[in-house]
């Protein structure tokens, strides 16, 4: 039976750790000391504070620390869970932060201009200040009304310069901060600073770009969630585009959910009495005028068919699919402007799916046959420039057609005088 052997072992021997591989405890609270030590030295010049900053990266571990140091500049010290300041320290806190600062705007920029020198100074920083705005957003229950002011008079300014993008306003739709109204009352400082700096039409493309533009009604509190205070809250404040928009978006999701219930009916074979009730219901609830509606309902029926690619061929696909729906149609045309409109849906989709420019005609004639369409409407059309997609291509389909109509119509003139 064989028995390892034991190499022998230098009696004192020492591993030597190469010093690279040795790791530097954590100590944020040592890095916050030299930071504050070096802002009390500046003596709340921000000049001053933007030079010790530059050349304290050289020394200081900035990658490191990064969020650290963004804590200070905001708030003047380490912040916690909670939004409070640790007080574990000699000097916990420096003055020298925008929660210390002045509120008007001129403080603001000054203060502003600290972060973007020091951002482009230190490139790596940008992504860690994303994610500290991330963390302090979701603390400002714990600032004081007066910072959370500051705070959202500074991030407009932040998202207006591209430091930070409009998503991180997301987290904002935390429970605890939308209960109390604190949320809410942080988006509107937010929303009427950059009006101001950026003007109403950029403030709405912002809204848009954060995809906050359909969630803004989630940030009120849920006993306040109304149209009327919905309004009274931004009108107040003169963000009247911000009302528009939310309009808008309403409007556009309740179409959807209009598409959606439509087609479900026509899926399930529900009768032309149930899905004329159901829309109307639908139409009723969200306000939806009837000449928006008859062109949901056409681009809906339309998007059912599965049509050929042959122009000779997709024409009598179209009617023959179309005759089915005619009687839907023209529940929903009971008036001169929704007929002008579905007209005009009609002469757009024959335009924009080229094989359907020869199937024009014949659905005109369909929907005058079955009365969805009036000969008023469509010789108003006629006569009258509206949409200028295809409509000369369109108007050479008609002319005989309108020619038979124009004739019938001086006939009938004539009998009536006789």
């Amino acid at each position: 039976m064989s028995q390892k052997i034991e190499r022998p072992v230098l009696s004192g021997q020492r591993i030597k750790t190469r010093k690279r591989d040795e790791k530097e405890k954590y100590d944020p609270t040592g890095f916050r000391d030299a930071v504050i030590a070096g802002l009390e030295k500046t003596e709340g010049d921000l000049e001053a504070i933007s030079r010790f900053l530059d050349t304290a990266g050289n020394k200081l571990d900035y990658r490191r620390y990064g969020e650290v140091l963004f804590d200070i500049l905001i708030a003047g010290g380490l912040l916690v869970p909670g939004g409070s300041i640790s007080q574990d320290g000699e000097k916990p806190k420096t003055n020298n932060c925008i929660f210390e600062a002045s509120e008007d705007m001129e403080a603001m920029h000054a203060h502003e201009q600290v972060f973007i020198k020091l951002m482009r100074r230190y490139k790596y920083l940008e992504k860690m200040f994303e994610e500290e705005m991330k963390k302090v957003l979701v603390f400002i229950k714990g600032f004081t009304p007066s910072e959370r002011v500051k705070l959202a008079r500074m991030t407009a300014l932040w998202i207006g310069n591209n430091s930070v993008p409009p998503t991180v306003l997301l987290v904002l739709s935390n429970e605890h901060l939308i209960k109390d109204g604190i949320a809410l009352e942080f988006l509107v400082e937010l929303f009427v600073t950059y009006k101001q700096e950026k003007g109403l039409s950029s403030l709405v493309q912002t809204l848009k770009k954060g995809g906050l533009e359909s969630k803004l009604m989630e940030f009120f509190p849920p006993n306040k969630r109304t149209e009327e205070y919905f309004k009274q809250v931004f009108l107040e404040k003169g963000l009247t585009e911000i009302v528009k928009l939310h309009k808008a978006q309403a409007s556009q999701e309740a179409k959807r959910e209009l598409q959606t219930a439509l087609l479900d009916d026509i899926r399930d074979n529900k009768s032309h009495k149930e899905v004329t009730a159901n829309i109307k219901e639908l139409a009723q609830k969200s306000n939806i005028p009837e000449h928006e509606i008859i062109c949901l309902i056409w681009s809906t029926v339309m998007s059912l068919g599965e049509w050929n690619k042959k122009e000779e061929l997709v024409t009598d696909q179209a009617v023959k699919h179309l005759k089915g729906y005619c009687q839907l149609l023209q529940a929903f045309a009971t008036t001169d402007r929704s007929e002008t409109a579905l007209i005009l849906k009609v002469q757009e989709f024959c335009y924009e799916n080229m094989n359907f420019l020869k199937a024009f005609q014949k659905i005109i004639l369909l929907l005058y046959r079955t009365e969805v369409l009036s000969e008023e409407t469509i010789l108003r059309w006629y006569k009258e420039p509206q949409s200028s997609k295809g409509k000369i291509h369109f108007l050479e389909q008609m002319k005989k057609f309108i020619e038979w109509l124009q004739n019938a119509e001086e006939e009938s003139e004539s009998e009536e005088e006789d």
